[in-house]
Parts: C-alpha cells; structure tokens; sequence
C-alpha cells in the first residue's frame, strides 16, 4: 500500500513540474495568458492519480507559478475546479470524452465565475471588474487546447498499454 502512495506522490510532482515549465509556453487571449499545459496535466492527474491527487497538483503547480511570477492569482480557481471536476468524473465513469469536458466546464465556466471574488478580494475593483467579463472566454480557450491535447496523449498511452484502464 505505501509503495502504490509512493509512485502517485511521484507521479504527481512529476505532473506538477510539467504544469510549472509549461506555464512558460502560453499564448495571450483577450486579456489573460492562456497556458493549456496546466489542463492536460488535470486530465493527466484524473485518469492517472484521481481527484485529490489532481486537485493538490493544480494547488502545488499554481502556487509555484505564483512563487515564480509565471502565474496569477486566477490559477487557483480555474485549475483546481477544473482538476476536482475531471477527476470525480473520471472516478466515476471512467469515461475519457466525459472527463474531458468536465474539465473544460469546470476551469472555463466555474473556474472563470470564481476568479471574479478572488480578483475583487486580492486585486481590487478594477481587476474583478474585468475578470467576471473577461476571464470565462480565455479560460475556456486555454481548458479546451489542453483537452485537446489531453485526448491524443491519453490515446497514445492506451495504445502503449500504460494506461489500461482508460475508456
């Protein structure tokens, strides 16, 4: 049993070190750096690790981002609602298009409504003004590039076997 923890602690900071260099390779859109790697890891960390393990990936992964200057406060809300939603419906359905798109409904739509208090209680007025308007658009952007890319590399994992049990 401690050995089985062992290999997911492993294979999560793994991930989470993906999400953090990733975080370099964004594009803007509208007035937010959208970075797709971060959502492919949620996928990665659902089908793999499960819920918990994702969301405490997408917690580690946007507080070193933030740490580093490569993030913003909105990494908080939209990874780790999107991680928590993919995970539970990867856990419970085991159903690879399903989690997908709870991913990007969980990061873009409720993770694009939660970054509107967290802008207004650390970044003032001003910023959650715009972030209600302005971050759900970008953040479905950047959650539906690294679905997308999540569904290849999942596919190419379950033609190498080293995912078994995906759908």
């Amino acid at each position: 049993m401690k050995s089985e923890q062992i290999k997911k602690l492993c294979i999560a900071g793994l991930l989470c070190a993906v999400a953090v260099v990733g975080s370099m390779f964004s594009f803007p859109v509208f007035g937010s750096r959208c970075a797709p790697v971060q959502h492919t890891v949620n996928i990665l960390c659902a089908v793999v690790l499960g819920p918990w393990y994702g969301v405490l990936t997408a917690f580690c992964a946007s507080l070193i981002r933030n740490l580093m200057g490569l993030g913003s406060l909105m990494a908080f809300p939209g990874s780790m609602i999107g991680a928590l939603l993919c995970g539970i419906a990867y856990w419970k359905t085991k159903n690879i298009p399903l989690t997908l798109i709870a991913e990007v409904l969980g990061t873009g739509i409720l993770g694009g409504l939660c970054a509107w208090p967290v802008a207004i209680l650390f970044m003032g007025k001003a910023a959650g003004d715009i972030a209600f308007y302005a971050y759900i658009v970008p953040f479905l952007i950047s959650t539906a590039g690294g679905a997308i890319i999540s569904a290849f590399l999942l596919a190419a994992l379950k033609k190498t076997g080293l995912i078994k049990k995906a759908a």
